[in-house]
């Protein structure tokens, strides 16, 4: 009994004091293992420059997420949600219904259709915020933290964050420490294992 006792503590490696170190969380940012073959991704996974597409690294699991991203220099490109399946290369993104993109011009498009418009008045410019909630149904959009209230939906399946840049545009991508308070109800992606 006293040997197995000794294996035991023993076996706690840390002297029997009892402490388990905790695994640290992985960050959100955009996944260098998803993204189109002329993109480039700097800032920690969160700037994208180049051409193409790239997903984050975390699909959105729970009920209502929230993200950001800040253009810092325009151009081509676009955001909203996407699945694995979405072609990377392919820009602009919407044109099949693997993504679900506000595009540069302030249209919304799922499946090469017009699915919703941002205000004539309210296109994204150099410096502007673009927010982005997503509850599983309808994706919502914020320009500098304002309701744009021109809701759309139709995508299916597990979606991921989605951005896409061309001709010279730069953005940065804000999961989590936002510029704007998320909307009532709507957080930070989690990691499915925050979740449980």
């Amino acid at each position: 009994m006293a040997a197995m006792f000794t294996c035991c503590l023993g076996c706690c490696g840390d002297g029997g004091s009892g402490h388990i170190p905790l695994k640290e969380m992985p960050t959100v940012q955009l996944d260098t293992h998803h993204m189109g073959t002329d993109v480039v991704i700097v800032k920690s996974g969160r700037r994208i420059c180049g051409t193409g597409g790239c997903l984050a690294n975390a699909p959105l699991h729970q009920n209502k997420s929230y993200f950001e991203f800040k253009i810092q220099s325009t151009g081509v490109w676009g955001v909203g949600v996407a699945t694995q399946k979405v072609n990377l290369n392919q820009v602009p993104m919407g044109r099949d219904t693997n993504s679900l993109v506000l595009r540069h011009d302030g249209s919304v498009y799922h499946n090469n259709e017009e699915k919703s418009r941002l205000p004539a008045n309210s296109l994204p410019q150099e410096g502007d915020i673009v927010g982005i909630t997503y509850d599983h149904v309808e994706l919502n959009l914020y320009l500098n933290g304002k309701n744009m209230h021109c809701p759309a939906s139709g995508i299916r399946g597990t979606v991921y964050p989605v951005v896409y840049v061309d001709d010279s545009a730069i953005l940065d991508c804000q999961f989590s420490d936002f510029y704007h308070t998320p909307p009532q109800g709507f957080e930070k992606i989690l990691f499915e294992q925050q979740i449980f």
